[in-house]
């Protein structure tokens, strides 16, 4: 016999989990489907982010900076350690440790939110008189019967055509969080977020990292002077970065990867690793889903066909997060999530893709919202620029990391901020306020005159505010 809720979200990571909170909220009966589980074979709600993404990925680069400072930057503080050494087993358990407590944090939201949570595969089966009918399977097989039902299936990692990821020497971000030794060569091919993250990682750990990018130039949807910053730091770093370069062939054997390609010179290089990380990108994830038997329109990609509204060509049926379009971030995905929740509930839910913040959190750390400098000359908009260095600033002088700068992009005419940019401690944090300002649409003025705790990184923001009318105070 069918069970029968309001609302049906397929997915549980941060688009399909938060908007079934929501719609809860609101006073739906709400059902949530979700098949991924963890070793021991429970329940692990959250998607890629909490599972395989951005969760683990920070618990990862927090362990390994810690080394990276004891090794390297503890003795300029007066502290002596002696010889420093990683336990890469101990640092996995305790990424699979933060990983578990998120799942089980989600858990615990929908029981304290009335929602239903199915373990298992979620698919169509056919739409029913007055909504659609879902099928779960896996150990508790189910009939769920939906008036509304929410897609919220995430993404996968994309393969290079013809090499598919084993997770033992060719590795999808997956794999590479789950690397139990650090390799003394390492490959990465890609030099977007996944790559450069998991890239500093393995680096600071003593790993020889060389990563390989197709593209010309350096993190291209990068404020360019930013993406300059931050190159340089990570040259500095040792991490070794290849720009236009063609994959050939790749092999694997007992003792490695070997991956050939062609270097911008037009050389034929050979390059011998321990393991290879292929950060490509992501594709929209729509397996499994039956599309097909309720007519859900997907595009050539295999993402869901959505209009402004998250709503699809099927009456009752949405789609959120990395399953439609626009940037796959997990933020992007959670506001999506509540608009969609608010809509179905007869309220105007809203998502400004103009203020989605994006951050790379290497060292320094990348975050950035709205139209870069190239954007803004392509598009002939008039503007102003101004900027202030990390190295100016009283705060970032004392924990003892300078790189970087923040800069404000702002129309010429009126002072609207267009823009923020920045690279350095912290910024992942700093860009919050930007994103309020963006959204209230302040002037550069606003942020100049707004008062900042000293001695804190957030000064730099003010005084890159006040660059734009060139005045700043402490540079």
């Amino acid at each position: 016999m069918s069970k029968q809720f309001d609302v049906v979200v397929i997915g549980a990571g941060p688009g399909g989990y938060i908007a079934a909170i929501r719609a809860a909220q609101l006073g739906m009966n709400v059902a949530c489907i979700d098949e991924a589980q963890n070793a021991q074979g429970g329940a692990a709600p959250g998607g890629t982010c909490t599972n395989v993404g951005c969760i683990p990925s920070k618990a990862l680069l927090q362990s390994s900076e810690h080394f990276e400072h004891a090794q390297l930057h503890f003795d300029e503080h007066g502290i002596s350690t002696g010889k420093v050494a990683i336990d890469v087993s101990k640092m996995i358990a305790r990424k699979d440790a933060i990983v578990k407590q998120n799942n089980d944090g989600i858990l615990y939201l929908f029981k304290k939110n009335k929602v239903t949570f199915f373990h298992g595969r979620g698919a169509f089966s056919k739409a029913v008189e007055g909504g659609y009918e879902i099928q779960v399977t896996g150990k508790n097989a189910e009939t769920l019967v939906a008036k509304q039902v929410i897609v919220a299936t995430g993404s996968n990692a994309r393969p290079l055509p013809g090499v598919e990821f084993d997770e033992q020497q060719i590795l999808s971000n997956d794999g590479a969080l789950a690397v139990n030794a650090v390799p003394k060569k390492l490959g990465v091919i890609g030099s977007g977020v996944i790559g450069l993250e998991m890239g500093s990682v393995w680096r600071r750990l003593g790993a020889d990292v060389t990563v390989l990018e197709g593209m010309p130039t350096f993190l291209a949807a990068v404020d360019e002077q930013v993406a300059k910053e931050a190159k340089k730091a990570f040259d500095k770093q040792g991490l070794k970065i290849e720009l236009g370069v063609k994959i050939g062939d790749i092999k694997k054997s007992k003792k490695g990867v070997t991956v050939a390609y062609t270097n911008a010179k037009g050389e034929a290089v050979n390059l011998a690793v321990d393991k290879l990380i292929v950060s490509i990108g992501r594709v929209p994830n729509t397996n499994g889903l039956n599309a097909e038997a309720v007519g859900l329109q997907l595009d050539e990609r295999g993402a869901i066909v959505v209009n402004d509204l998250c709503q699809t060509n099927l009456p009752g049926v949405w789609a959120v997060g990395d399953v439609v379009r626009g940037p796959m971030l997990a933020h992007k995905a959670e506001e999506e999530g509540v608009a969609v929740a608010e809509r179905m509930a007869g309220q105007h839910g809203h998502v400004n893709f103009n203020t989605i913040p994006w951050v790379i959190y290497t060292s320094p750390e990348i975050a950035w919202v709205g139209r870069t400098e190239q954007q803004l000359k392509a598009d002939g908009v008039k503007y102003k620029a101004g900027s202030f260095p990390f190295l100016a600033n009283g705060r970032a002088r004392a924990l003892g990391d300078t790189t970087g700068f923040v800069k404000f992009l702002a129309d010429a005419a009126t002072d609207e901020i267009l823009g923020v940019h920045m690279v350095g401690p912290m910024v992942s944090e700093l860009i919050s306020e930007a994103v309020v300002a963006m959204e209230f649409k302040a002037s550069a003025e606003d942020i100049a005159r707004i008062c900042h705790a000293h001695p804190s990184l957030s000064e730099a923001t003010k005084e890159a505010a006040l660059a734009v009318d060139k005045r700043t105070l402490n540079f």
